[in-house]
């Protein structure tokens, strides 16, 4: 595949981008001139050109919606929140992230409601109880559609954007005669930004509520709720399936067995010994003397904790390691799972299998390949190949 940059966070970032052209959440032209425009490793230019493409296309919808063209007005405001995300996403290193993450939610929200006043989808905001407090969610339906039907729940994973459950998941769900919902879980968007909600582990106190809502609705069919868990997802999702088991069907982009290990494997073993052993203030120290050195890894490592709800490296990294499922908890999972397998899985390289190996329910795993350009973590430039695929398992295991 072409290498718009030598960085390879810019390079996945960039894929991922271009693939959710087949949800119409970006447009090729938009996002190439963008890219243009940036050096390669220059966080600072990323943030700047994306910002200024979001806002362009912001106040296009703006003039379309002032015009009566409320499709068209719909259609950027989508594309923009996207724009607005991929500026955020890198803002930590200049800052502003918080701005761009409102500009990204506020632009989808503005897609949401025009699409639910003129398209051919209903859309409903949620307030799914949790834990005293409430989690923010959307639900999507064709209009028009009468009884019961299928749903599917997108969870998304450590740092995807609301707009990317649209384009990786929801739309596909729609295009084929489900319902479909999103939910921001602790940790995640709304939850982490505005309600100061962090991770937690124990995913089925998150999906068992979701559900419960759903069940509620005349409009979804308690027997045929299927849940896709995307990145970070790809371990929430078989977690909670452990527990609840309303869920008619599993869907894990990739499988992960362990999430800390994508982490753990950064650590020099000195430091390693030094969290085994429960050091601290030692750990702390050390590493803060290594991130001297190094401001980039230093912007990432505050970019991970965040959704943790912690500022100290030992205390995020010994949270991370009780993200891990064990064989009685893969073992007890008894609905159809689907797990996606990418060539060059570069997070959790090799988890698919190992999750595949220790379950004991109905497993398929989907490979995808470099050669198909369906390589990487999450697929990120083959949105068309993946839906089909995936959606045509969901068609096989939950029957309209």
């Amino acid at each position: 595949m072409h290498a718009f940059f030598k960085d390879t966070d810019f390079q996945f970032a960039v894929e991922g981008v271009l693939g959710s052209t087949y949800g119409r959440a970006a447009d090729v032209g938009e996002v190439l001139t963008t890219i243009d425009r940036i050096p390669n490793r220059s966080a600072r230019a990323w943030v700047e050109q994306w910002a200024a493409t979001a806002d362009r296309i912001a106040g296009e919808a703006g003039a379309a919606e002032a015009a009566g063209h409320v499709r068209t007005a719909a259609a950027r405001w989508l594309r923009a929140s996207s724009y607005y995300s991929e500026a955020a996403d890198k803002a930590d290193a200049t800052g502003g992230y918080a701005d761009l993450w409102e500009r990204h939610r506020a632009a989808w929200d503005r897609f949401v409601d025009l699409t639910a006043q003129s398209g051919d989808v209903a859309i409903e905001r949620l307030e799914i109880p949790y834990e005293g407090t409430t989690l923010p969610g959307y639900f999507f339906r064709s209009r028009g559609a009468t009884g019961a039907r299928r749903t599917l729940v997108y969870t998304n994973g450590s740092d995807g954007s609301v707009t990317g459950a649209w384009s990786r998941g929801i739309a596909e769900a729609l295009a084929r005669g489900w319902n479909a919902m999103t939910y921001d879980g602790p940790g995640q968007n709304a939850a982490l930004m505005r309600q100061h909600l962090p991770f937690r582990p124990d995913w089925e106190n998150v999906l068992t509520p979701v559900v419960d809502h759903l069940t509620q609705r005349p409009d979804v069919d308690p027997g045929r709720i299927a849940v896709m868990g995307i990145s970070q997802g790809g371990y929430w999702v078989p977690r909670a399936a452990a527990y609840e088991h309303r869920i008619a069907a599993a869907v894990a982009d990739p499988g992960v067995v362990d999430v800390s290990t994508t982490m753990l494997e950064q650590l020099p073993h000195a430091l390693v010994k030094l969290l085994d052993a429960g050091k601290r203030e030692q750990f702390d120290r050390d590493m803060a003397w290594a991130l001297k050195v190094s401001p980039a890894t230093r912007t990432m490592l505050q970019w991970r904790m965040r959704p943790y709800g912690v500022t100290s490296p030992f205390d995020f990294f010994s949270a991370a390691r009780a993200y891990a499922l064990t064989e009685d908890q893969l073992a007890a999972i008894a609905c159809p799972v689907l797990i996606t397998d990418p060539e060059h899985e570069q997070f959790w390289p090799g988890q698919s299998a190992r999750m595949a190996a220790a379950l004991v329910c109905p497993v398929t795993v989907l490979p995808f390949t470099a050669d198909e350009g369906a390589d990487g973590h999450c697929e990120p430039a083959a949105a068309g190949l993946r839906g089909e695929r995936i959606f045509d398992w969901l068609d096989e295991h939950v029957r309209a």
